[in-house]
């Protein structure tokens, strides 16, 4: 095991200026000194010592066709070449048929008419989204969301973050949403299977609509003075945590009969993450919007949008300028969306990320027989989580998982010859677990090696 890396004289310059010219409000290190990195491609990164690093976190599940992808890439070059830029109020080819072809997919799958609305990321589409859905409810600014749940950190979207600290500072856009608990099983209580713990949750949110005293709900005029429950389908910064599967269609069937829309955040879950265009899909609901980000441009353009039933964002009810961005359906960003709904229409992306998933997921479910600190593994498709806990199996461990998090920074691991680093992501509600998002193209050799890789930092750790 190497001792602390050091930064080399290069990479210290750059640190030093960074020290002085940067916001730090823009980023977080989590381990020192940063690493300062030169190139990319496929699962792989490397710093500026040419050292190589398995991704396993694919920026945040931004990257999910794998960095340097060669047919996204040439897709932004060919647009750069022909229309690379155009002001957002008017109209060109790739807005429209990226539209269509978010549209007409959700017309199949939910039998819903809608529309797309685009904007510059996913903290700047929830915001968005708060505006589509206030404005349908008659300007209702209160929302429920999730404990556990993330939506970003524009004003808007952290007031519905159940995370007081991004917003401890900056007080609060309208009201802060009503945070009702999420099916987390494994924290959840003994005795209860999944489905039942689910079931139990939903019952629990149910009651608050038995009585007006409970403060949502007036019986009167039946009426609620919610507009929207936000849900990320799989928790993301909770700690990709995945809920029973009759959960939402419970849950779902509470908000229909109060006039209550479901939001379904995609920005970390959409784009094939968990085996499906959307990871809602897998539940069995219908829906009222969806937000989505990140992958759309496989992290090249920042992106991102709404999709709404026709009821809400037709232009009658959400009139033309009712929210704006400069660079909104910005001709790079949407050509690179087009060519990845072209390719992931070419290969079986949920077949063959299921089963990429559940390999990995068996590779997961060994290293918890063999090793106690390994309180929790799940997973659908590559949305995976793996819970570092203490030997008891349950005791959150998060100095374990920062510490397996800089081992792995060191670069300094050995797998049949190769000298390797491995990037982790820590999520969860006690930053205690390993939320791992490869890249959808990560081959059965690379799953392989990331394994050896990860029983290598659960070695050193348990050994420490």
């Amino acid at each position: 095991m190497s001792d602390i890396r050091i930064a080399t004289a290069e990479d210290q310059v750059l640190l030093d200026k960074e020290a002085k010219y940067c916001s730090y409000g823009d980023t977080v290190h989590y381990i020192e000194p940063p690493r300062i990195f030169s190139r990319c491609e496929g699962s792989y990164v490397w710093d500026t010592e040419d050292q190589a690093y398995l991704d396993l976190q694919m920026w945040y599940s931004a990257v999910n066709f794998g960095y340097a992808n060669p047919r996204l890439n040439n897709a932004l070059k060919q647009q750069i070449d022909t229309l690379p830029q155009i002001a957002s109020q008017y109209l060109h080819k790739g807005k429209i048929e990226l539209s269509e072809m978010i549209a007409v997919d959700a017309k199949k799958k939910f039998g819903l008419d809608g529309r797309v609305h685009f904007n510059v990321g996913g903290s700047q589409s929830i915001e968005d989204s708060l505006k589509v859905v206030r404005n349908a409810s008659n300007g209702k600014s209160l929302m429920f969301a999730f404990e556990g749940g993330y939506h970003g950190r524009t004003l808007g979207a952290s007031s519905i973050t159940s995370s007081y600290r991004y917003r401890r500072r900056y007080g609060h856009f309208g009201e802060r949403a009503q945070f009702i608990p999420f099916p987390y099983h494994f924290r959840g209580p003994k005795g209860m299977t999944k489905e039942e713990y689910g079931s139990h949750c939903v019952q629990q949110f149910a009651r608050l609509f038995e009585t007006e005293y409970n403060g949502v709900w007036d019986p009167k005029v039946g009426s609620s003075e919610y507009a929207a429950f936000y849900v990320e389908p799989i928790q993301g910064t909770g700690g990709y945590v995945i809920p029973p599967m009759n959960f939402y269609r419970e849950l779902k069937q509470v908000l229909d009969q109060h006039g209550i829309l479901m939001v379904s955040d995609e920005i970390q879950m959409g784009f094939y993450r968990t085996g499906k265009l959307w990871s809602i899909e897998h539940f069995d609901v219908q829906p009222d919007v969806i937000v989505f980000g990140k992958a759309l441009t496989n992290g090249l353009n920042p992106l991102g949008g709404i999709w709404a039933r026709e009821e809400l964002i037709n232009p009658k009810i959400f009139p033309p300028g009712s929210t704006h961005s400069t660079f909104a359906s910005n001709p790079l960003g949407t050509a690179v969306g087009l060519e990845m709904f072209k390719m992931t229409s070419e290969v079986d992306y949920g077949a063959m990320v299921m089963a990429k998933g559940k390999y990995f997921l068996e590779g997961l479910q060994d290293l918890q027989k063999r090793f106690p600190i390994i309180g929790d593994v799940d997973g659908l498709g590559l949305a995976l989580r793996c819970e570092i806990c203490a030997a008891d199996g349950f005791t959150p461990d998060k100095a374990t998982l920062d510490y397996m998090v800089e081992e792995g920074m060191k670069g300094d691991m050995v797998v049949d010859g190769q000298k390797l680093g491995l990037i982790l992501d820590v999520g969860g509600y006690y930053k205690n677990v390993i939320t791992l998002a490869p890249s959808l193209e990560i081959s059965y050799p690379e799953i392989d090696l990331g394994l050896k890789l990860l029983e290598q930092l659960l070695v050193r750790a348990t050994k420490r």
